[in-house]
């Protein structure tokens, strides 16, 4: 006869440990941010779009490409220029594509003096900047 289901139990008991210690040794470590801070920027940032003066239009976007490099270089993303830490955040973002759309806006306003962009390209870049610092968790 054997001793009931004290044996199994235990041995369901000791596997379920392993499997949550081996999820915490393996889970990656989440970054806090000062979700306060960035929020504030982030703000600052947004209030600072006037649909009125094309000149917020470039500032809004510049602005807020700085601010989630800030946020990448912060949490230890490698790499020396933002394409660079961009490339190694692929799985970091809910839309990868729309952020290196979002940058490449931005270094075409930091490189061509003549470009200008619309309110709605600006508020557009904004919106993706937001989620970007939303999936990092920084605001």
């Amino acid at each position: 006869m054997t001793d009931g289901p004290a044996p199994f139990v235990i041995a369901i008991l000791i596997v379920a440990v392993m499997v949550l210690v081996a999820m915490m040794i393996t889970k990656k470590r989440q970054y806090r941010f000062n979700t306060e801070a960035y929020q504030a920027k982030f703000l600052k940032i947004e209030n600072g779009l006037n649909k009125q003066n094309a000149a917020t239009f470039m500032k809004t976007v510049i602005d807020g490409d700085k601010l989630l490099d800030k946020a990448m270089v912060e949490m230890g993303i490698p790499g020396k220029t933002m394409g660079d830490r961009l490339k190694h955040s692929k799985d970091r973002f809910s839309d990868i594509n729309a952020v290196w759309r979002a940058h490449k806006l931005r270094n075409a306003l930091a490189h061509e003096s003549d470009l200008e962009i619309t309110y709605r390209q600006a508020l557009a870049a904004l919106s993706i900047y937001k989620q970007a610092l939303k999936d990092l968790g920084a605001i």
